[in-house]
């Protein structure tokens, strides 16, 4: 028999059962510890959904990585690439690759009769994967493109149709400052809106056609292309793979690529969500110490009420360790109690936020309209065990007043 532990049920089953002096004060230790699980699941679910959709916004703009010429810039006028590459097919066998498609950009000014707005002019082809914008759209719908047709039709996001006042199914001319300056009209498909400002505010997607011969390329040239990949959290080594498959050019007359990923293209964007992190981690870290010091005031209350019985097991030939243990198993099913509590509290709120969308956000301060939460059942475990570990250590300490405790003077202690 684990005789610590039996006394411990005992001692438990007497206190639910009676009354005693130290029952407000466990009741509070396990409110404590309930609260503070809640917060922590919170932080952590609100944190990873909000990265996890701003990263989403901002891929679905620009892919995870991208192979642009290499003397390209990060201007909105690029060199050709023949889209016709050997590496294509050596990119396509590697394991975590999803997607990859060809893209074409252009500088360019919407005019209206009332207002004039400067835009990036994306040109996709058919190999375009619409999934993310068919989730955004707001009014009317993407526009298909084949490789026979070129259509006129284009999406744009809300926050150009609000300030030019174009709706679906308007026509609108676009101007194109070069040698000679050339204009082109298109037809609004669709209307979408990703609450990514800095993106939203610029943004407007068009046949590939148009850029091509906008650019007086040659039907096989295009910007560079886009490589999507199953997990986000390999970017770095599947951007080696991928330069590793085109390789590097080193005659003269051969076309030099460069590829780029999304985070070394967008950096401002990703230091900004990684420094999210250090907040969750001080969030992590008060409310443990909170719990921490709940639960040593707890087993102090525990102790000082069972001196007594201390006392006569000392005095019964028991061990210091043994009785330690007794109020360990106490402390461990208080910490039980107030992670169950903590799990249906946390967990409950981010269903209600997931489901309903209660707490609003301001689009324009931080790119999205309801708070995110994002459930991962990994992070829901680590923090319980964490949790109950870090408390358990915690009252090592405090459990050491055991052993000062004298059999003679415990048994009169009153």
């Amino acid at each position: 028999m684990n005789l610590p532990y039996f006394i411990a049920q005992r001692l438990i089953k007497g206190r639910t059962k009676g009354t005693s002096f130290s029952k407000p004060i466990n009741v509070i230790a396990v409110i404590g510890i309930s609260l503070g699980l809640a917060v922590m699941i919170l932080a952590v679910a609100i944190l990873t959904g909000f990265k996890q959709q701003i990263r989403e916004k901002v891929i679905g703009f620009g892919s995870h990585i991208q192979i642009v010429i290499f003397d390209s810039n990060y201007s909105l006028e690029t060199a050709p690439i023949s889209e016709g590459q050997d590496f294509i097919s050596k990119i396509e066998k590697i394991p975590g690759i999803k997607h990859i498609q060809v893209f074409a950009t252009k500088a360019g000014i919407i005019k209206t009769d009332e207002e004039i707005q400067g835009v990036y002019l994306k040109g996709v082809g058919s190999d375009f994967d619409w999934n993310y914008f068919n989730s955004c759209m707001v009014d009317g719908e993407v526009f298909h493109v084949t490789d026979t047709m070129r259509t006129d039709k284009v999406i744009i996001s809300k926050k150009i149709s609000d300030m030019l006042r174009l709706k679906t199914g308007d026509s609108f001319a676009m101007y194109f400052i070069q040698d000679p300056p050339r204009q082109r009209k298109f037809t609004v498909s669709g209307i979408y809106e990703t609450s990514l400002e800095e993106f939203d505010k610029v943004y407007v997607f068009c046949d590939i056609g148009h850029i091509k011969r906008l650019n007086s390329w040659e039907n096989n040239q295009v910007s560079g292309f886009e490589v999507f990949i199953d997990d986000f959290d390999r970017l770095d080594q599947m951007t080696a793979a991928v330069i590793d498959a085109v390789g590097y050019r080193v005659v003269e007359d051969e076309e030099k690529f460069k590829v780029v990923s999304v985070r070394q293209k967008y950096p401002q964007i990703f230091d900004w969500l990684n420094f999210q992190d250090v907040n969750v981690v001080i969030i992590i870290l008060l409310m443990l110490v909170v719990a921490g010091f709940n639960m040593i005031s707890g087993l102090l209350i525990l102790i000082l009420e069972k001196t007594n019985m201390i006392g006569v097991m000392k005095a019964l030939g028991s061990d210091d360790i043994t009785i330690r243990r007794i109020f360990m198993y106490q402390a461990a099913w208080l910490i039980g109690k107030g992670l169950f509590w903590g799990n249906v509290i946390g967990i409950g709120l981010a269903l209600l936020q997931l489901k309903t969308g209660l707490i609003t956000l301001d689009p324009s301060s931080y790119y999205i309209k309801t708070v995110p939460v994002n459930f991962n059942i990994f992070h829901i475990i680590m923090l319980n065990a964490g949790t109950m570990s870090v408390i358990l250590i915690m009252l090592l300490v405090p459990s050491k007043l055991i052993s000062r405790i004298t059999p003679v003077k415990a048994i009169r202690y009153d």
